[in-house]
């Protein structure tokens, strides 16, 4: 089978799994939905700047809960199992492909609640949801690759965290800064350098991811 068509065959056996157990999305759909709802009863009203990181925030750490789990739930026999029948490309492309999708629409769900509960106070809603759908894609890239690497070590959880830190808060720096744009209604254009930025991130993660895992999934 060559590379696409593994990389399909993952993706379709990730969505499986998840829809017969639904464990993973549940979960993290009741803890956006609850630390939204406990952020209302706590604030009640909030001005945009902190609208803005308090969401943010709150994408980071379900983030964080939702693709921590790539490799980490993965037990040896089902790696070993994987590395019989996929090449390393394959499963790294699959797992990225697989949380962007997961964090779309989670961030989709997150943001329709966000505005719900919260008073609205963005300028260009199209915009906003533009960086909030790129800081999906982010999230979802750094923290596979991240997750790959930790899945090595014994005490992966604390090197996740650690490896996460230097990636995510530049990330984080520039999406905030690209949402408050958007929320703020400026002219579009300002926004380029920020989207520049995100590509870069993301197509140097990818490109680091492919070349990389390889050697670790030998191990």
């Amino acid at each position: 089978m060559d590379l696409l068509g593994q990389v399909r065959y993952l993706i379709k056996k990730e969505i499986v799994l998840e829809w017969r157990s639904k464990y993973a999305l549940n979960g993290i759909l009741l803890y956006v939905v609850s630390t939204i709802f406990v952020c209302y009863l706590s604030f009640k009203q909030i001005n945009p700047v902190t609208w803005n990181a308090l969401f943010w925030i709150i994408m980071l750490f379900a983030s964080v809960n939702a693709i921590a789990k790539s490799f980490l739930q993965e037990n040896k026999g089902r790696q070993l199992y994987y590395y019989s029948i996929a090449s390393a490309r394959a499963i790294i492309i699959s797992k990225i492909v697989y949380n962007i999708l997961l964090m779309l629409l989670l961030s989709v769900i997150a943001i329709a609640f966000y505005s719900l509960v919260f008073n609205n106070p963005i300028g260009d809603p199209l915009f906003y949801l533009l960086s909030v759908l790129a800081g999906s894609i982010s999230f979802a890239s750094v923290f596979t690759m991240i997750s790959g690497i930790a899945s090595k070590a014994n005490n992966s959880g604390a090197l996740m965290a650690i490896l996460s830190f230097p990636v995510i808060i530049p990330l984080l720096i520039v999406l905030i800064k690209f949402s408050k744009n958007a929320m703020d209604g400026l002219d579009r254009s300002v926004s380029l350098d920020e989207i520049g930025v995100l590509l870069a991130i993301n197509i140097i993660v990818i490109t680091i991811s492919l070349l990389l895992f390889p050697f670790l999934w030998r191990d």
